[in-house]
C-alpha cells in the first residue's frame, strides 16, 4: 500500500527539499535547453556551490504565511515538493500560485503528482494560477497540468499562452476553487 504525505516543510526538513532542488533544475535544463554555469550549478548567477544556492532558496522558509514549501513523501521516502506563493510574490492578481513543483523520477506516472497537487489546492481556496514552459520538449508536463487541473476543476479553468513578468512566455493555467 502506498502512503503519500504532503506536509508543509519546516527548518528541520528543509534540507530534504534542498537536496532535491538541483535535480529539479537539471530536469528544467533539458526542457528549457539551458546549461550549468562554469561551476556546474544550474543557476543564472555565478553561484559556485549548491550550499550557496540553497541559502538563496531559504526565502521559502523565511516568509511563513506567504510562501508555502510542501514536501511530498511516499512510504516515508522523499518524492518531491510543491512551492506555493501568495502576494506579493505573484505575477498577476491571483491569490495563489504554484511556483514550482517536482516529482522525482521513480515516483512519476503513479498518480502521486496529481494527488499531491489536489491536496495542496484543497489547502487554499481562491483564485489560482500556475505556469509551465510552452515548448515541444515540455509536452508531457503540459499534458499533466491540463489533465490535473481539468479533473480538479471539472473542466472549469482557463489555459492561455501568456507573457508573464519576470518569467517570459509561458503556458498559463488559471482557475478558482472558491466555495
Amino acid at each position: 500500500m502506498t502512503k503519500i504525505k504532503i506536509n508543509l516543510s519546516d527548518y528541520e526538513s528543509k534540507f530534504v527539499i534542498n537536496n532535491m532542488y538541483p535535480l529539479y533544475l537539471h530536469d528544467l535544463a533539458e526542457i528549457r535547453n539551458e546549461y550549468p554555469n562554469q561551476y556546474g550549478v544550474f543557476d543564472d548567477n555565478n553561484i559556485k556551490t549548491l550550499e550557496e544556492q540553497t541559502s538563496i532558496f531559504d526565502i521559502w522558509w523565511n516568509r511563513k504565511g506567504i510562501l508555502f514549501p510542501y514536501l511530498i513523501t511516499v512510504n516515508d521516502l522523499p518524492a518531491g515538493f510543491i512551492l506555493v506563493a501568495t502576494p506579493p510574490y505573484l505575477v498577476d492578481d491571483s491569490d495563489f500560485m504554484i511556483s514550482e513543483m517536482f516529482i522525482m523520477r521513480p515516483f512519476r506516472g503513479k498518480g502521486i503528482g496529481e494527488y499531491s497537487v489536489a491536496t495542496v489546492f484543497n489547502n487554499f481556496c481562491g483564485n489560482w494560477m500556475l505556469f509551465t514552459t510552452p515548448t515541444d520538449s515540455n509536452l508531457k508536463t503540459i499534458k499533466f497540468w491540463r489533465k490535473t487541473v481539468a479533473k480538479y476543476t471539472k473542466g472549469k479553468f482557463i489555459e492561455l499562452n501568456e507573457d508573464l513578468p519576470h518569467y517570459g512566455f509561458n503556458k498559463v493555467f488559471r482557475f478558482s476553487n472558491k466555495s
